[in-house]
């Protein structure tokens, strides 16, 4: 995933990376060079970079959606469909798949007519609930007798595939996966078979482990409670104010009919972004992906989401009281990733809050320890949209979320009014450029940030302008966004206030 954008941000605020000049004057026209892209009639655009430096090609499949893009009632979808798309095919994850495809149709039948009697809330008959959960029960359980468990994952790993993975963020929706390169084929086929023919077989089973993975990272996390708390209180209309993993109730209430729909809508191959690094020749990569990639039927290219969220008037607060111990976080909404200003304020929030010597971590964690831990971000929850840029404090024992807010202000005033000096700008700079840098250094890590930036900019070439942007950015700016964005007016404080068990009820 892009480490210009959020996602990567907080696993990688604390590293400390040795610059060289070398780095720093990294030529990337070899490496631009070395790209080819080709668009198939059905729109699905190809990249493809060759690195024969070792007999291997890492793949990424970039569909340009994500929880963002969850309709009404379904929240969390694009999440479920990600798990879907490892179920298997018409040929692959079953052992007769007419019969199969018959206990499916059972399956949501009877599912519906669940789900209906369960929608009536208290006027629903308790008695043909019991009775259509036992027939349920039934169905899915003919139905399993006929899945072969992780056939994908299985084929995949027979042939030497290693990083077969896939992750759904507010923007995006990606699928991993790196072969030896004389696999390059077999890549082609199973990777476009499970969006040309998904079966969305085990789906109600899914469903539960999803669930379980809701309580796990987001119920059971206080930060995660917290941070879902924000955001809810950030975005009053924007869908980035709704968690990826989506609601229970909507998550418990998934249709088989809406999973399907979701595909053909978000999963059209205009789409879609195929990445390819590796010791592969870009006329064998565009031949098979015709083959392969061209059976699937084009389909319109969906809308970005249309809703704005509105200027906010004034300063929002959400506290939370819980067992767990306090925790303060604070957000502003400040442009989408692309905006000329997101490298400014990304250099603000990188002298922040971004490790050890951070003005967060020097003043809160070293000088006056009120804080464990403090961090800062740009682009929560994405970027493709408006979005936000966040910072986090854990009071240290017998400190207080208002003594860390205290000082978590004071050190964004110090940014509005004073300008930094050149020395820790070039610093700021220097560790930017050196973090992106290292992000290419692997077939993988170029594959994601070429399809990112194809998605997100709508040429990937825009990835090799990464350094002008980053030093283009002069103190004047960091000072001009920290007095455009980082105000009272536009900000949104939550917490958690420490409660005993008896005070909490539990």
């Amino acid at each position: 995933m892009s480490k210009r954008f959020a996602w990567l941000i907080l696993a990688s605020a604390s590293l400390a990376l040795a610059v060289t000049p070398a780095l720093c004057g990294f030529d990337f026209s070899r490496l631009e060079e070395s790209i080819t892209e080709h668009t198939l009639d059905n729109g699905l655009k190809i990249i493809i970079m060759e690195r024969h430096d070792a007999p291997v090609a890492s793949f990424i499949t970039w569909a340009n959606v994500g929880g963002v893009d969850d309709p009404k009632e379904y929240t969390g979808l694009a999440h479920m469909f990600e798990h879907m798309a490892f179920k298997g095919t018409m040929t692959l994850g079953t052992k007769d798949i007419n019969k199969e495809l018959e206990l499916i149709a059972a399956e949501d039948e009877v599912f519906l007519a669940l789900r209906a009697e369960r929608k009536k809330g208290r006027l629903a008959d308790s008695t043909r609930i019991d009775s259509l959960t036992k027939a349920y029960d039934a169905a899915l359980a003919a139905s399993y007798e006929l899945v072969d468990p992780n056939a994908f994952s299985r084929a995949v790993e027979q042939e030497g595939g290693v990083g077969l993975n896939a992750g759904t963020a507010k923007d995006f929706t990606m699928y991993t996966a790196s072969f030896p390169a004389n696999r390059l084929e077999l890549w082609m086929a199973l990777e476009s078979e499970r969006f040309l023919n998904p079966v969305l077989r085990e789906m109600y089973k899914e469903r539960d482990v999803i669930t379980e993975e809701r309580r796990q990272v987001l119920e059971a996390s206080p930060f995660g409670r917290l941070l879902d708390a924000l955001t809810s209180a950030a975005f009053v209309a924007h869908p980035y104010g709704i968690s990826v993993i989506g609601h229970m109730s909507d998550i418990l209430n998934y249709t088989r009919e809406a999973a399907q729909a979701y595909y053909e809508k978000y999963y059209s191959p205009a789409n879609l972004t195929v990445a390819i690094v590796g010791d592969v020749k870009p006329k064998d990569v565009i031949k098979l992906a015709e083959q392969y990639w061209g059976r699937i039927p084009r389909r319109p290219v969906p809308d970005r989401i249309a809703t704005i969220e509105p200027e906010q008037k004034g300063e929002r607060r959400v506290i939370l009281e819980d067992p767990a111990q306090p925790l303060y976080t604070v957000a502003w909404h400040i442009p989408e990733g692309t905006h000329p200003d997101f490298p400014a304020i990304n250099a603000l929030t990188q002298h922040l809050g971004w490790g050890r010597t951070s003005l967060l971590y020097k003043n809160l964690v070293k000088e006056k320890k009120i804080a464990i831990q403090s961090g800062a971000f740009a682009g929560y929850p994405g970027a493709k949209y408006p979005c936000l840029a966040l910072v986090y404090a854990i009071p240290a024992a017998e400190h207080s979320n208002e003594e860390c807010e205290e000082q978590v202000f004071a050190e964004v005033k110090r940014l509005q009014d004073e300008l930094i000096s050149e020395s820790e700008l070039e610093k700021i700079k220097a560790r930017s450029k050196a973090q992106f840098i290292f992000g290419l250094s692997s077939n993988t890590g170029l594959a994601m940030e070429l399809a990112a930036s194809q998605t997100y900019y709508g040429d990937w070439r825009e990835l090799f302008h990464e350094l002008d942007r980053i030093n283009a950015v002069t103190a004047e700016d960091i000072q001009r966004v920290a007095r455009t964005y980082f105000t009272k007016l536009n900000r949104t404080v939550a917490m958690i206030n420490t409660i005993n068990n008896e005070e909490s009820g539990e």
